[in-house]
């Protein structure tokens, strides 16, 4: 399970880095490049620190937040799922 998390965690670091990478080349936010619907969609859809601007975020912080927040996801789905499977396993 441990690794199974590990795995979670480092999809959701390497979303962020690609976010990342995307951000900086297309850094000048004043042509509508970040503004198009779809990049904003997708965007709030896999980093959801993003949605946090309450504050400015440094690139880095937006990284290693967004890496914890897909392993705790997937904590909670491999717990959920753990649990599923021995309660199907248990019915046959």
């Amino acid at each position: 399970m441990k690794y199974r998390i590990a795995m979670w965690a480092s999809v959701g670091f390497l979303v962020a880095s690609c976010w990342a990478v995307y951000a900086l080349a297309t850094f000048p936010f004043t042509n509508d490049r970040m503004q198009d619907p779809w990049v904003m969609v997708l965007s709030r859809l896999t980093c959801p620190v993003i949605m946090c601007r309450l504050f400015p975020l440094p690139l880095s912080l937006v990284v290693v937040v967004n890496a914890a927040t897909y392993g705790l996801a997937g904590f909670m789905l491999e717990t959920l799922r753990r649990r599923w499977f021995h309660s199907n396993q248990a019915s046959l």
